[in-house]
């Protein structure tokens, strides 16, 4: 087994230094390994909760203290998570040139803070936050205290609007960056996927626009097929070794 795994790992990095252009697209399974639950898994959030209520546009407005006790502390909880192995290691190919970029489904922002540059956050982020009225940008903290001070909801200081979060919630248009993400994988001939179950629309139809395709996630997808190579294991401890196996091709 040992051996199968090692031989993945060099097709896997010979791949990426042969292709033309490689972007890796990352769900739920890429930041477990920094303590955050998964969705659909025995532990994941599904399992605490009815998602469609919780996280949706619709209840934030009609019931905002049920979105703040329970959507909301997913999401304040995401910001005290730090980058494991398999974000560090994904920033470092991107710094040696090797992938172009990272479309995520993650809202946890462990991308950017492990130091990759071009991050598509398709699901959006949990830097800053808006008012739903003027449309005015502020840190999350801003909100946070707010809300830890008992004003729920959290109010605009410019206008009195309501500030939500800038996630995509069930109810919301997809962001920008999505179809930023579309046209960039156009011309990608090489797409690694890490994490992803690849069920959730629209971003389960991205593998469609290339040529090339790596699956890294613990269950089945419906693109196991037509994948190159296939892994089974912990994001972290793959990203790793293809890291390191990169490097030893190019005499790093």
């Amino acid at each position: 087994m040992k051996n199968n795994f090692n031989y993945k790992i060099l097709e896997t990095a010979q791949l990426i230094i042969n292709s033309k252009k490689t972007f890796v697209l990352t769900g739920a399974g890429m930041s477990t390994e920094s303590g955050i639950p998964d969705f659909r898994s025995d532990t994941g959030y599904y399992q605490k909760m009815d998602p469609v209520n919780a996280l949706s546009k619709d209840v934030l407005l009609s019931n905002p203290k049920r979105f703040y006790s329970e959507g909301y502390k997913i999401l304040e909880d995401l910001n005290d998570k730090k980058p494991n192995e398999g974000h560090l290691a994904l920033a470092e190919l991107e710094e040696m040139k090797y992938i172009s970029g990272i479309i995520t489904q993650n809202i946890d922002n462990l991308h950017t803070k492990a130091g990759s540059k071009n991050v598509y956050e398709v699901h959006g982020e949990t830097r800053r936050v808006h008012c739903m009225k003027c449309g005015s940008s502020f840190e999350f903290k801003v909100m946070q205290d707010k809300v830890n001070s008992g004003q729920i909801p959290p109010k605009c200081d410019k206008c009195s609007g309501i500030l939500r979060p800038n996630v995509v919630m069930f109810g919301d248009m997809m962001p920008e960056d999505f179809q930023l993400a579309v046209r960039e994988l156009e011309s990608t001939e090489l797409l690694i996927v890490i994490g992803s179950s690849l069920t959730v629309a629209p971003v389960n139809y991205l593998p469609q626009y290339v040529e090339k395709l790596i699956i890294i996630n613990n269950t089945p997808t419906p693109e196991d097929n037509n994948a190159e190579v296939i892994f089974r294991e912990q994001a972290g401890t793959v990203l790793q070794n293809i890291l390191k196996e990169v490097k030893r091709l190019n005499d790093l």
